[in-house]
């Protein structure tokens, strides 16, 4: 499975040519809606949303027909794990963006600031992910304990579950920046500096945009071995990634509401983190002793869908009991 793919035509310059302007279309496209400040409406989430998620769904068709069954497992797989992983990022936002207070006309309009930041750092860190899959193979150990070592993180904030408040005087960022630049007293629409008493002042919109950066540096070191768990194609990694990055502003949105109901969400993470991280280290491993085993694609995407149908399933169930206790 994850023999090397670099000289496939699904990895051919023409074929990234296409898919990072078609990427970038799409991003101007969200920053032409998010230009005039506006509250986002339901109505509106749910549109964007549906077109984000049928977009991936039928580019996976297509890879399916090009490439063969492998190379549509292997995208439908990782974009699902991505997306899984890009909800629970969703919990961080929206503590973020209530810590900072930002008005609601301005949310998507940092959520999007976090979105092109994020694709960035996927990118950078998916080139060096490639290179060191093509010339280290203990990366593939070093990845899968990266993944075991964060789904215990991720278990044990789910069984202790901290207070869910975040002060924004105490994010690192927010005091480096304070250290060098005046801050604005208030927000001042979309602006992310206004001149003040003859001084450049940056506003509080752009220190929550700095801080939704600083935790997608947190997200890709997560998310890109996640992917690498599932294909060695470096091509596919970077086409989930931005699939699910690219509908994430209007998904929050919709999901706003909801997130607080998937209380068995972090308990499935860890497993899928958990199980991704081993596959990769069963890997590493075959490639010194033959008789160690490998992990399909097809059982990978079983697995994966197993899990998020199981905590789906059983956090509905617990809501809708505790429902039934309360009234």
């Amino acid at each position: 499975m994850f023999h090397s793919t670099l000289e496939l035509a699904i990895g051919s310059p023409e074929l990234w040519a296409i898919s990072i302007a078609a990427v970038l279309a799409l991003f101007g496209l969200d920053f032409l809606i998010t230009h005039k400040p506006h509250e986002v409406s339901m109505k509106e989430a749910i549109g964007w949303s549906a077109f984000y998620i049928a977009l991936p769904l039928a580019f996976g068709v297509w890879i399916w027909q090009a490439f063969g069954s492998q190379r549509g497992l292997e995208f439908y797989a990782g974009y699902l794990v991505e997306k899984s992983l890009s909800v629970d990022n969703l919990f961080v936002f929206m503590l973020l963006l209530s810590s900072f207070a930002v008005p609601r006309e301005l949310q998507q309009r940092v959520l999007l600031i976090g979105v092109a930041g994020a694709l960035v750092l996927r990118g950078v860190f998916i080139a060096l992910g490639a290179a060191m899959l093509a010339n280290f193979a203990w990366t593939f150990l070093l990845f899968g304990l990266i993944l075991l070592a964060t789904a215990v993180k991720v278990l044990r904030d789910t069984l202790q579950p901290a207070e869910h408040e975040i002060h924004p005087n105490d994010l690192r960022i927010v005091k480096l920046v304070r250290r060098s630049f005046p801050v604005s007293d208030g927000y001042r629409g979309p602006r992310m500096s206004v001149l003040e008493d003859g001084r450049r002042a940056i506003t509080p919109l752009a220190l929550a945009a700095l801080a939704i950066l600083a935790t997608d540096v947190v997200f890709a070191v997560d998310s890109v071995p996640a992917v690498y768990g599932i294909t060695g194609d470096a091509y596919l990694v970077f086409a989930t990634n931005a699939f699910a990055l690219l509908g994430l502003r209007a998904l929050y949105f919709v999901l706003e509401g909801a997130l607080g109901a998937l209380v068995h969400l972090g308990y499935g993470l860890a497993a899928i983190l958990a199980f991704i991280g081993a596959k990769l280290a069963m890997h590493w491993a075959h490639g010194l002793w033959s008789w160690v085993p490998e992990v399909d694609t097809l059982f990978s995407l079983g697995v994966i869908v197993g899990i998020l149908t199981i905590v789906i399933t059983t956090s509905l169930v617990s809501n809708r009991h505790k429902a039934s206790v309360s009234g």
